[in-house]
């Protein structure tokens, strides 16, 4: 290989370790040479390239840190074209790429200072992808160590693995698809040298302690990763970058925290829509109490200021309540839940439906019942597979009470359909017990705090009443955390304010038996698993208060909708199945037509027919025995049609495209002279197969039925 020639005139620095039993390299000059900072991370035969860059001053009028964390596949990483007839260069990110940019930003963004307004911007481009495990966490390392190498002020490093459990009970990272698969435990941990920082998790119904211990380990194993990007940081000799912070004026945060003092009294404890209420008529007093202070015209100036400042005082109040009287925002205790209320089949033409309510958080479900032929193809870079179940997400602004433009789903869409989804998955029936596509949509009504797990809730409620017969419900919970120094408070069931003024937010999701998924974001610099501990067991009962309600309502499959389809399957010989298609597809085109059915065949001989109608299921169904049927010597068929009349007999068709003779001795116990005389093209009779020759012709008998009738 020939000597790469740096336009920066510097050597290429590189730094390796070794990490879950794979060589870690991190590599810089040698590609990327006019970002702030660039990062080729190998591990086994997967190459991320990780590029970062940082806007030279604060952005004016932003309220909000402009960070954007992107993850890009490239199908050529895995030597693939897209399977796509018409797209073949690689567009909008999949759904998966953009839930892997969810995963890398999480634990990214916490650690940044409140006030930084600078544009950031990391990328993690997968240019080759070993077959043998996931890249998505070596994209987490890449992001990191170059958002480490800008000297931007990131309270870096993070680093990730994805871990599952082996049929032992034991925890491997890196695992392959197929162990994955096989695996009961799905965890991605991201965490710092300190703590813990986010984990996400898919799960076949596992305990409480199998997840701390699983997050305990990934916690361990990923430290290696973290020191490295250290070591690169001092070899590299960064150089910390200059900026500034824009916060509130420290005299106006103290000017509003004077006014409000006092002001949020007990009465202020009520439920989320007049509290909310209360918060906003205080606020419009505090601008025009200022205002009046200080003038029209030299407030207008400093008015969204003064907003930040009362934001950050009620989320102080909200904090002192919880940590001095244990008293949250809404007057609950710290483990009770708001009032629950739910109702299912309201929508008279939906396959199934529902409605959770669970104080000002609203979510409806509409579930759609489909053929196996409407799975959604993935054509990704890693995955050429079907999709039998899916969850939409919708949370127009209307339920928050904004104005807001429609459009595609965005990240947090997305994300929150998925972790839905995934809390749902493990209890599905098989396709072969139960032989449908899946579309489960949530349309959320209400937003006042998780509706991720509102979703789940109401997604279980309306799957049951389509009849899908699941093998558990399954309920989900948003638990928060507040630290007072090192003592957590945990909160169960969170809502908005709760939210924005804690420290994690930590969804849960499960049955009876053990939790199916798992999200948890911390605000603060990464959180001991002691901690975490705590917060599972607290969620595992208001799971389980929240399941008693549900199954309340619905406990078992109700009877399909009558404007569902029918699905019914029989499995053939897999040689037959081009019979069954027939010639260009003429056959199956034909019996499709002729019975009104939708029919999906598969590569095993499996071939679902669907109809509302089970009448029509039945005619297709036995049109394809029909053709996949065998000649039976022995066997009399019943009204076939005579389909030639010949001088020496008769031929009929006794099953499609198989035609036997009936000689003229074997018409009739009487003499025939002429065979028209007795039978005519499109007569329906009833034939015996006597024999099948040597070469696979059928000898048939009329004769012989009326001996046997005799």
């Amino acid at each position: 290989m020939s000597q790469i020639i740096n336009p920066k005139g510097v050597d290429i620095i590189s730094v390796s370790t070794q990490l879950c039993g794979r060589e870690l390299k991190l590599e810089v000059n040698r590609v990327g040479f006019r970002s702030t900072a660039s990062v080729m991370v190998s591990y086994g035969d997967t190459v991320v390239l990780g590029t970062a860059m940082v806007g030279n001053k604060p952005v004016s009028g932003m309220d909000y840190f402009p960070l954007s964390i992107d993850y890009e596949e490239k199908f050529y990483a895995a030597g693939k074209i897209s399977g796509s007839r018409f797209i073949k260069r690689e567009g909008r990110p999949s759904e998966e790429a953009i839930l892997i940019g969810r995963i890398i930003d999480r634990p990214i963004r916490p650690l940044w200072p409140k006030g930084y307004r600078q544009e950031v911007q990391g990328i993690a481009t997968v240019l080759s992808t070993d077959p043998a495990f996931r890249p998505d966490m070596v994209a987490m390392i890449a992001t990191s160590a170059a958002l480490m190498l800008t000297g931007a002020p990131f309270d870096g490093p993070v680093a990730g693995l994805r871990v599952g459990m082996t049929e032992d009970g034991q925890y491997k990272a890196f695992m392959s698809a197929e162990e994955y698969d096989a695996s009961k435990l799905d965890l991605v941990v991201a965490g710092t040298a300190e703590g813990i920082m986010m984990v996400e998790a898919g799960a076949n119904e596992v305990s409480e302690d199998e997840v701390i211990a699983a997050m305990e380990f990934a916690h361990k194993e990923m430290q290696p990763a973290i020191e490295l990007q250290k070591q690169l940081v001092e070899k590299v000799g960064v150089t910390p970058l200059e900026y500034e912070l824009i916060k509130p004026d420290e005299s106006i945060q103290a000017a509003v925290d004077a006014w409000i003092s006092g002001k949020i009294t007990k009465d202020f404890r009520v439920d989320y829509p007049f509290r909310n209420q209360k918060i906003d008529e205080l606020r419009d007093a505090m601008h025009a109490h200022f205002q009046q202070e200080l003038g029209e015209e030299a407030y207008a100036d400093v008015k969204g200021e003064y907003s930040d400042a009362f934001q950050m005082a009620v989320h102080a109040d909200v904090r002192k309540g919880i940590v001095s009287e244990q008293v949250r925002p809404d007057g609950r205790q710290m483990t009770q839940i708001r009032p629950l209320s739910s109702e299912v089949g309201f929508l008279p033409r939906a396959h199934g439906s529902s409605l959770f309510t669970r104080g000002v958080t609203q979510a409806m479900n509409i579930v759609t019942l489909a053929p196996t032929s409407y799975a959604q193809i993935v054509d990704t870079m890693e995955r050429d597979s079907e999709r039998n179940y899916m969850h939409h997400y919708n949370a127009p602004g209307w339920t928050v009470g904004e104005v807001k433009r429609l459009g595609s789903p965005g990240r947090r869409e997305i994300g929150h359909g998925y972790l839905a989804e995934r809390a749902i998955l493990p209890m599905l029936p098989s396709i072969e017990e139960f032989p449908y596509t899946i579309r489960s949509v949530t349309e959320i009504m209400s937003q006042n705090g998780s509706t991720s797990m509102a979703a789940t809730c109401s997604s279980c409620m309306a799957l049951l009443n389509a009849g899908v017969p699941l093998k558990r419900p399954v309920s989900g919970i948003a638990m928060g955390l507040m630290m007072d120094g090192d003592t957590p408070y945990i909160l169960s069931d969170i809502a908005d304010a709760e939210d924005f003024a804690g420290d994690m937010d930590f969804k849960v999701t499960g049955t009876e038996k053990g939790i199916t998924a798992l999200q948890m974001d911390m605000k603060v610099h990464g959180l001991p698993t002691s901690v975490l501990a705590k917060a599972l067991a607290q969620g595992k009962e208001g799971r389980a208060e929240i399941l008693r309600h549900m199954v309340s309502v619905i406990d078992k499959p109700g009877t399909m909708s009558p404007y569902a389809p029918r699905v019914e399957s029989i499995k053939i010989n897999p040689d037959k199945i081009r019979e069954v298609i027939g010639k260009g597809g003429e056959t199956i085109q034909k019996i499709t037509a002729d019975t009104g059915t939708e029919i999906d065949i598969k590569d095993d001989g499996t071939i679902m027919i669907a109809s509302p109608d089970g009448e029509k299921i039945e005619r297709a169904m036995q049109w394809i025995r029909d053709i996949v049927e065998e000649p039976e010597v022995g066997k009399i068929y019943v009204d076939k049609p005579v389909v030639s009349v010949m001088d020496f007999g008769a031929f009929v068709q006794i099953l499609p495209g198989r035609d036997g003779l009936v000689h003229v001795s074997e018409i009739s116990e009487e003499r025939v002279e002429k065979v028209s005389d007795k039978l005519k093209e499109g007569d329906k009779v009833t034939v015996k197969l006597v024999a099948i020759d040597d070469r696979g012709r059928l000898q048939l008998s009329m004769k012989a039925v009326a001996r046997d009738q005799k």
